[in-house]
This record gives structure tokens, C-alpha cells and sequence, in this order.
């Protein structure tokens, strides 16, 4: 069904420039070119990245042209927003690798075949610094420094690069070069966003309009969600580790991932709230988003499947079925190592952290130090958080 435009606009939004334009163009019936920048400077994408991707899918559901940008050029630089240092520049075959990996995943959600996709190199690269110096005349220097990210490197005496200020031009010349009637994109890309507007007037278009997506906490309750804070839900996860992170995320959030991770309808989401309000057990609504989120990356079965394990492991106190056996050629191994070379963890300094706050278990016992070395003569259980384990035993020839 398509979306209506209460669900376009409404629907996790926090702010829609300029809404009665928006509002009555979506009124006329006219086919709109809906721009998402997206400058891929990582492969592996969670739900605080789909959150915008799902709001596209909806423009693109209701029949609107999708152009999805990606930075092969802007990302050389990188954007500066949030960040109290300089990012550190990727390549453009880095960036191309990145991008096709983000390709895969967003399909899950997005009909890629049907989007216009695009690479901002292709008109970045061919500008000439004549060119440059007329775009830089959109803004003044003053207006650059204002920025909240800025400010704090003036106070703490950080250097800021100049390269740093054509950021926000590059990207809204991309509105120019795809004549975009609406852009996309999370509240910490509002600048950038708007600096689009701005430049678009001045090459002579009719400004597009701008519509941002909140930033989705993690699973900490506390932080935006990233891959460093280990506070994620990826996207190309397990059923299994989906279902169980979600279950993870504070009863506060409940109704806000609901919102904007799942495919419930707004009124379906009223009723979530209503049992809330009536005393509803939040665990009996976690299972349920742990449900849906699953199944729209995975299946209704998978969505199933991990639920029974979930059920299995924790409300009944066991363990899961099929647990993997990895070898390794030691007799004894230091728990780092061991975790380490069993990937059970991302890198070694993810296992110290894991350690120091008593998530990891050998055997039901909790590790106390990094510096503890595992007897593998006989088979050990591994427990990694309340959801990875692994079989290991040594194997020395």
C-alpha cells in the first residue's frame, strides 16, 4: 500500500523544510526527484543507517524518483559534521568497494533496481577552480565557523582545514547537478542539507526542499548507535544475534524503534502504546520488535526460528542447539588470543573491554582478567554477552 503523505511527513521525521511547499507538491501529484547523499566510508551498515534508507523507501513507494548519490568524490574528504577532528580521507576505490556493499544491504528494504544511482565524482571531478570560487561565493566564512563543531575546536584550539568548508558546497552543488526537489538525510546533516537550497537559488533552480530523520540510539540507551560503541544492531546479522540485541534495547525506546525500524503501520504502533499505558509487560513488546525487525532483513520463519532459540536460551535457562566446535593447535591459549583468532569478537582491544565488564564466560564462569590463560585439553564453552557461544578445544599434533 502506498504511504500517504501524513506517513511521509510525519512518520519519524523531525523537521521538513519547507512543509507546505513539500505538502502541496505531494498534493499535485507530481513526480518528485528525491536526493540521498551518502559518502560510504564503511561497508557494514545497522539500523541507525537504515533509518533514512526506509524513509526513502516510502517516497519511492509512492512513486517518486529516487536518486541515490554516492560521495566517490566527497568522500575523499569526508564530512566534518560532529567530528572535533579532521576525518581521515578515503580512497575513491576504497569508497566504490564500500559502496557496492551498501548497495546489497540496503536492498533488503529498497528496490535498488528501480533507483536512479549515481557518483558525484562524475561532475565534482570536472570542475575547474574557477568553478570553485564561484560556488565558495554562496557562503560566507562566518557563517562555516558558526557551526557548533567548529566553535568546539576554536575552544579547545584544534586545527580546522580549510578543505573542510567546500564540504557543505560539494554537497549542495550535488542538488545542482541532479536538480533535486527534495533531499534527505539525519538532523546531523541539517547544514549540509540546506547549504543545497542556498546554492541551488544561486545557480538558478527552485530550491529543493529538506526533510531530516532523527539519529536512532543505540542499544545502550544512551549514545547514536555505531559499530564503536558496540551499541549496534547490524544489518547483515544472524537472526539469532538480531533478535537478541533488540531484546537489549531499553523500555524506553520501545515505541521509538518501533517507529523507526519496523513496518508497522502508525496505528498498529498506537495500539503498542496504549498496552504500554495499560501495563503490558515491556519484555512481551520487545519480542514482538524483535519479531519484526527480523523478519524484514531475514523472514517470518527466521523471525520464528530465533525467537524459539531466544525463549529456549533464557527463559528457560538453556543453551543453543548445533553450538559450533572450532580447533586450534594449542593446548593452552591466553583468553585474548583465544577470543581473537575465534572471532567471536572484532579485535583484541573489543575482548579486553568485554573482559573488564564481565561479559566474557568460559565454561558458565565469568573471565576475571585478560591476562588468564585457557586449559583447552578438554572441550571449554566460550560465552561472549548473553548471545555468542562457541565449543573450543586444542588440537596439538
Amino acid at each position: 500500500m502506498k504511504p500517504d503523505i501524513k506517513t511521509l511527513l510525519d512518520r519519524g521525521t523531525v523537521e521538513v523544510i519547507v512543509r507546505k511547499d513539500l505538502e502541496e507538491k505531494l498534493k499535485s501529484g507530481k513526480k518528485l526527484k528525491v536526493k540521498l547523499g551518502i559518502d560510504p566510508s564503511g561497508a557494514d551498515l545497522h539500523l541507525g543507517h537504515m533509518v533514512v534508507i526506509k524513509k526513502l523507501r516510502e517516497f519511492q513507494e509512492a512513486g517518486h524518483q529516487i536518486d541515490l548519490l554516492f560521495g566517490n568524490f566527497t568522500g575523499q574528504i569526508g564530512d566534518p559534521t560532529d567530528k572535533l577532528n579532521a576525518r581521515k580521507p578515503k580512497t575513491q576505490s576504497e569508497l566504490e568497494a564500500n559502496a557496492a556493499k551498501y548497495l546489497e544491504q540496503a536492498g533488503k528494504i529498497l528496490d535498488t533496481k528501480k533507483a536512479n544511482i549515481v557518483w558525484n565524482a562524475d561532475w565534482l571531478g570536472k570542475l575547474t577552480f574557477a568553478d570553485v570560487t564561484k560556488l565558495a561565493q554562496s557562503f560566507t566564512v562566518q557563517q562555516m565557523l558558526h557551526r557548533d563543531m567548529y566553535q568546539e575546536r576554536i575552544k579547545k584550539n584544534a586545527e580546522i582545514y580549510m578543505h573542510e568548508f567546500l564540504y557543505p558546497l560539494m554537497q549542495g552543488y550535488d542538488s545542482v547537478a541532479l536538480n533535486s526537489d527534495l533531499e534527505l538525510g539525519g538532523t546531523d546533516q541539517t547544514f549540509n542539507l540546506l547549504a543545497g537550497r542556498v546554492i541551488q537559488k544561486d545557480y538558478g533552480q527552485e530550491p529543493q526542499n529538506v526533510l531530516t530523520v532523527p539519529l536512532l540510539v543505540g542499544t545502550d540507551g544512551v549514545n547514536k548507535m555505531g559499530k564503536s560503541l558496540d551499541n549496534y544492531i547490524g544489518v547483515i546479522e544472524t537472526p539469532k544475534d538480531m533478535y537478541g540485541k533488540t531484546m537489549s534495547v531499553p523500555d524506553n525506546l520501545i515505541l521509538k524503534y518501533f517507529e523507526l525500524t519496523t513496518d508497522l503501520s502508525l496505528e498498529e504502533i498506537a495500539k503498542i502504546k496504549q498496552a504500554m499505558s495499560e501495563g503490558e509487560n515491556p519484555r512481551n513488546l520487545k519480542m514482538k520488535l524483535a519479531r519484526e525487525i527480523v523478519a524484514l532483513y531475514h523472514s517470518r520463519t527466521a523471525a520464528d526460528q530465533a525467537e524459539a532459540e531466544f525463549i529456549e536460551i533464557f527463559a528457560n535457562k538453556g543453551l543453543p542447539e548445533n553450538i559450533p566446535v572450532q580447533k586450534f593447535a594449542n593446548k593452552k591459549m591466553n583468553i585474548v588470543e583465544l577470543l581473537s583468532e575465534s572471532k567471536l569478537v572484532a579485535s583484541k582491544g573489543e575482548a579486553r573491554r568485554l573482559i573488564e565488564g564481565g561479559g566474557i564466560r568460559v565454561d558458565g564462569n565469568k573471565v576475571a582478567t585478560h591476562e588468564e590463560e585457557i586449559d583447552l585439553t578438554n572441550e571449554k564453552l566460550l560465552q561472549v554477552g548473553k548471545r555468542k557461544f562457541l565449543k573450543v578445544i586444542g588440537n596439538a599434533k
